[in-house]
């Protein structure tokens, strides 16, 4: 198994994987967000390649304040095994090669499993508010 920068051809995969885990959304069109990646810091996705099989993905970006890694999902055949890890730690490294001093996620409160796995992982939980607006209704 390698990591190997995403191209058009996993997107199929990379959606597969995504609604396996339960991160996708109805008001989030996750082709719309491929997409958009591949216009902005493409080389930060990542996807696990597994022998011309997808079994990990992670995206990550840096906007020149912080570092996000989002999307970060791991085929269930491959769980417990250090995959994700790996993945962070991958998305970690592109990150810090591009000068970036803090990473962040975001996790939904209750996936708790999830927020484990970070926490074992170094991340700490801080107190803010996460805000958005909708600029592009998909």
């Amino acid at each position: 198994m390698h990591i190997r920068p995403f191209t058009t051809a996993d997107t199929d995969a990379v959606v597969g994987l995504w609604e396996q885990a339960g991160i996708t959304r109805p008001w989030n069109d996750p082709r719309a967000d491929v997409r958009r990646k591949q216009t902005t810091q493409p080389e930060m996705f990542f996807v696990a390649d597994d022998g011309g099989d997808v079994a990990g993905v992670v995206m990550a970006g840096y906007d020149g304040h912080r570092g996000w890694i989002h999307y970060l999902a791991v085929a269930d055949a491959h769980r417990s095994t250090g995959l994700g890890r790996t993945l962070v730690e991958h998305a970690e490294s592109a990150l810090a090669a591009l000068g970036c001093p803090k990473v962040q996620l975001q996790v939904r409160p209750d996936n708790r499993n999830v927020v484990r796995f970070y926490e074992h992982l170094g991340y700490e939980p801080y107190e803010a508010i996460s805000m958005g607006k909708r600029l592009v209704v998909d």
